[in-house]
């Protein structure tokens, strides 16, 4: 029987990541040689394909697939009876990696991230960027330790730990027709065209509903996948958008830019984190989920 080799298992969870044993070498600073010779001999001990190859990169096999869960899971583990160490050494020791979307780490993430990294200099946190969707399959396959997403997407086998709320804005030039408003609806808003974002999916949906509803139209002039690209197309005149307004106001002088909040009811937003189980957290990742909740506004 295969002995557990936890090189092996950081190398193999490497591979199915990133497609590829030469991607995988790079981000763990090992030759492909090395690591292709380590994938080999995990096939050859447990005497099964583990990873399908073509031209095109690296796949896992369905045995592979049950490998990469197992490995995760393992990792994960190993990474908590460290961090459980390290507890007893000078300072808390660790590595916690987080998935969020794109609307937290525009608006409060990396502020809460830099605060907590600041009073614990001995743990490493990785913040990858996924839509909501994706954050909570992430977590669920282990892939992560934290994830951030909106409320909508809070289903399923995961704890939903409810977090912080924003409101969406249209977002206009000074010389856009609805710029002197205090606030407006999305109604308002559809006798002009709208800049739509890619990783909005769930607010895209609220406004097609809403258009459909008052037996309107809503028309994209262009869509666009980062929040800096909507700033400089309105700015430009080209359109309007709707975006957090948490996320905006920081950016709104520096473009001129009116941000007007939206009084529809689908207009606040709710983020949630999201963990596969509390008790299980590692100790670093227990304590940045309990600095996050710490900092939540109110």
């Amino acid at each position: 029987m295969w002995h557990i080799d936890p090189t092996s298992l950081r190398l193999f969870i490497a591979v199915c990541e990133e497609g590829s044993i030469a991607r995988a070498s790079e981000r763990e600073f090992i030759a492909p040689s090395a690591v292709s010779k380590r994938m080999a001999d995990i096939e050859a001990a447990l005497g099964v394909p583990m990873l399908n190859r073509s031209k095109r990169g690296v796949t896992p096999t369905p045995a592979g697939q049950a490998l990469l869960r197992h490995a995760r899971q393992l990792m994960l583990s190993m990474e908590k009876l460290q961090g459980e160490i390290g507890e007893y050494a000078e300072g808390a020791r660790g590595h916690v990696k987080v998935q969020a979307n794109i609307s937290s780490i525009m608006e409060f993430l990396p502020e809460s991230l830099a605060s907590f990294m600041m009073a614990n200099e001995h743990i490493r946190v990785d913040v990858e960027e996924r839509f909501s969707f994706d954050v909570v399959r992430g977590v669920l396959e282990g892939q992560a330790d934290l994830g951030i997403c909106r409320k909508t997407v809070s289903n399923g086998e995961l704890e939903f730990i409810p977090y912080r709320h924003d409101h969406l804005a249209l977002v206009v030039n000074e010389r856009h027709p609805l710029a002197e408003r205090n606030s407006v609806t999305l109604g308002e808003t559809l006798d002009y065209e709208h800049i739509g974002h890619s990783a909005f999916a769930t607010l895209n949906s609220f406004m097609h509903n809403t258009a459909r509803e008052l037996g309107r139209e809503l028309r994209f002039r262009a869509h666009v996948p980062s929040f800096d690209a909507a700033y400089r197309l309105v700015q430009a005149g080209l359109a309007q958008t709707i975006l957090p307004r948490e996320a905006v106001s920081r950016y709104a002088p520096m473009f001129g830019l009116r941000v007007i909040p939206l009084t529809d009811t689908w207009a606040r937003g709710e983020f949630v984190i999201c963990v596969r189980d509390q008790e299980a957290l590692s100790p670093s990742a227990r304590r940045l989920l309990n600095h996050l909740l710490a900092e939540m506004p109110g």
